[in-house]
């Protein structure tokens, strides 16, 4: 499993080296978007709309954008030490809370988390104290020049750490347009549906849970193949022509040199002949 992240998990004096893999993966099928006529993928280009010319990531610098039209420009001088001060935090646990308090729209992804060498017996110490008193840490990390909030908790037996939304990151739900306030609803009718909820309760199995719209996608290309419903990209022309071209060229030109040249020919010709008459 591929290690994104390597440091440390810190709570009070114990400090747990650790390595940080992704716990899940997207398994979307990527479609290309391709040039209806000639089928050939398309390409999208950083172009700088003033310059009117296509700039390189080394041309590039980041700003924010506290007005229209109006940047702060930061380097990666000033983006580097930033980060260098938040790395230094590592993983820090700051609180220890339970679960059930934290709504399930704070969570966004979840990563392993594996003791790195010597850290073996101070990561079964945190996973077993967790277990033991049903508690999860909160804590803060630096990902990807961002620092993240998140929880630490034990899954199965590994330490599962899950990054969660700021406060300020979730929307205010009265932003929700058109809900309805509290509605007067028939006897019979929540009757009847608190029944069919009763009928359809079971117990959480994810296995059984499939993507349908993944596999028929991928039975429908794979039926395409079959039937050689395919197509190859076509390279691009080079405006430098190749070693054929050259020699067409070469050959033209050579004709048409001798051409002119047995054109002027006849007349010296003729005025030699006079000459010798004479």
């Amino acid at each position: 499993m591929h290690t994104m992240w390597k440091g440390t998990i810190s709570f009070g004096l114990v400090n747990i080296p650790v390595k940080l893999h992704a716990a899940t993966e997207n398994k979307d099928i990527r479609l290309r978007n391709l040039h209806k006529e000639c089928e050939s993928p398309i390409k999208y280009e950083k172009v700088c709309p003033v310059c009117d010319k296509e700039v390189s990531n080394d041309d590039i610098v980041k700003g924010y954008e506290y007005a229209k039209n109006k940047f702060v420009v930061l380097d990666d001088e000033d983006l580097e030490n930033l980060k260098k001060e938040q790395d230094d935090k590592a993983v820090e646990i700051v609180d220890f809370v339970q679960l059930e308090e934290i709504d399930p729209i704070y969570f966004e992804k979840s990563y392993y988390l594996s003791p790195n060498e010597g850290g073996g017996k101070a990561y079964a110490l945190l996973r077993q104290s967790l277990k033991d008193t049903g508690k999860i840490g909160i804590a803060k990390i630096m990902i990807r020049s961002k620092e993240q909030l998140a929880i630490v908790r034990v899954y199965e037996n590994t330490i599962v750490m899950e990054t969660i939304h700021y406060p300020d990151e979730v929307r205010a739900v009265d932003e929700v347009p058109n809900v309805p306030a509290e509605t007067d609803l028939g006897e019979k009718e929540l009757n009847t549906a608190k029944m069919l909820i009763d009928e359809l309760t079971t117990e959480f199995e994810p296995e059984k849970y499939t993507d349908e719209y993944r596999t028929a996608l991928m039975d429908l290309i794979e039926a395409k193949k079959e039937n050689d419903e395919v197509t190859t990209a076509k390279e691009k022309k080079t405006e430098k022509p190749d070693n054929v071209t050259d020699l067409m060229e070469a050959l033209e030109a050579s004709l048409e040199r001798s051409q002119k040249g047995n054109k002027s020919k006849p007349g010296k010709k003729t005025t030699a002949k006079k000459k010798k008459a004479l």
